[in-house]
């Protein structure tokens, strides 16, 4: 578990996060407070097309900058990476129409989970479509988006592959059922000479819900991040959604926040 001050651990989050989005980005663009991040082959991964404010910004001119630098997209999307920034941010953006996201960055401090009996293993997004890892992703987006089209679900899939380059190691975790099939999954990013690791999508098929597979695959992941010399381990969580107090379960807590705003 991390042993430094909290703030410091705090900082260190957001610099690997800042790094890891400029990193995967298939174009960077400098602008005021911020930048750009852009990736056309993933054009409807709003993770991938959207604006980082990391700097001194004004607020009330945020909408302004977003369509300035974003007005060839059909969809807006700010991360404003300071919390106090973020939070007096809020009345401008949803005045112009957007939704606020608060996200809690979570970092772990228990004990790392001890090697259980259930199957995690690494699986690579490679390029047969019939993938076991792939299969389950695709059919789970389909689950969550049923109204999407084809090339929204495909971006949302496939951008996985852009988030190799983000960190020193990317690890796609999966645990599976008696059968094989996957069951639940996860990303783990690593950056070994940092001493940093982040745990991002955690995700369970539905069917598959509420029996233990996704306990698994964050077990998994805390080891292998242990394993690889990275004493700060975090995730990212929704302030509003269940799985907050699931994490909170399971050892993690909260350091900070950062704000989230989108505007289709």
């Amino acid at each position: 578990m991390s042993q430094t001050d909290p703030q410091t651990d705090l900082q260190r989050i957001i610099d690997f996060r800042i790094s890891f989005a400029r990193r995967q980005a298939g174009e960077v663009r400098e602008v005021p407070g911020g930048f750009l991040v852009l990736h056309r082959e993933y054009e409807r991964s709003h993770e991938h097309n959207q604006l980082h404010i990391t700097g001194p910004a004004d607020p009330e001119g945020l909408p302004e900058l977003a369509d300035a630098v974003m007005a060839f997209l059909p969809h807006r999307r700010i991360t404003v990476h300071d919390e106090a920034l973020g939070l007096i941010s809020v009345p401008a953006l949803e005045q112009a129409g957007y939704t606020h996201v608060t996200e809690v960055l979570m970092v772990h401090t228990g004990p790392v989970p001890e090697a259980g009996a259930a199957d995690v293993v690494e699986r690579e997004l490679g390029p047969d479509p019939h993938g076991l890892l792939r299969r389950a992703v695709t059919a789970q987006q389909w689950r969550w988006m049923p109204d999407a089209d084809e090339k929204t679900v495909h971006d949302l899939v496939e951008r996985r592959t852009a988030r190799r380059a983000g960190a020193e190691e990317v690890l796609f975790l999966a645990a599976h059922d008696d059968s094989g099939e996957i069951a639940s999954w996860a990303d783990l990013y690593l950056e070994p000479a940092a001493g940093v690791a982040q745990i991002e999508e955690v995700a369970t098929a539905e069917p598959y819900l509420r029996r233990g597979y996704a306990d698994s695959v964050l077990a998994g992941a805390l080891r292998r991040a242990a394993a690889a010399g990275c004493a700060l381990r975090f995730l990212v969580a929704d302030q509003e959604d269940w799985p907050l107090r699931w994490y909170g379960r399971r050892g993690f807590r909260a350091v900070g926040r950062v704000h989230s705003f989108s505007r289709f």
